[in-house]
């Protein structure tokens, strides 16, 4: 495991994309006896992209293989950017970049596996989750304590919050 990055690095994120099998969900794939795919989404990750949301932050995601449920949940969460079908994943991180006009170094990728590697080198903070392959997580800046599904994602909405000085609200 990694240490959170230092907190000006954090503090300058203005973008955070992520793949999402692997990394906003578990990366397990559940099929209906008709063929429907289930997937599982963890409600704290999707707290924490609300809340960096609010922030100012942009949230995109960015998925090789394309389901209903991923608009879904985007839209549940609203992530404006939503890139299914993403053979070439640094080229449709380079366009949302460019459409938002946020310079790659105040960009961050969180992935999973070795087709996460090209956005990642792409970016300023490179991110993978804690049960990423061993390639990815060699490749990041921080390797999250939690695994993919399981609040990954909101570990890192925090370090980012904290970093901007706007912690997430505490429970009573």
């Amino acid at each position: 495991m990694t240490r959170p990055p230092a907190a000006a690095r954090l503090a300058a994120v203005r973008l955070v994309a992520m793949d999402v099998d692997g990394v906003l969900t578990d990366g397990g794939i559940c099929y209906t006896e008709r063929g429907d795919e289930l997937k599982r989404f963890d409600v704290r990750d999707g707290q924490g992209l609300v809340l960096l949301r609010d922030a100012g932050v942009i949230t995109a995601v960015v998925t090789r293989r394309h389901s209903e449920i991923v608009e879904r949940r985007a839209r549940e969460l609203g992530i404006v950017e939503v890139h299914q079908d993403a053979v070439d994943k640094a080229a449709v991180v380079r366009g949302i970049l460019a459409r938002h006009g946020v310079r790659a170094a105040d960009a961050c990728y969180v992935g999973d596996d070795i087709g996460d590697l090209p956005a990642m080198a792409l970016i300023g903070l490179p991110v993978a989750v804690a049960d990423a392959v061993p390639i990815v997580r060699k490749a990041a800046l921080y390797v999250t304590h939690a695994p993919a599904g399981s609040g990954a994602i909101r570990e890192l909405c925090d370090l980012i919050l904290s970093a901007k000085q706007k912690p997430p609200p505490r429970s009573r």
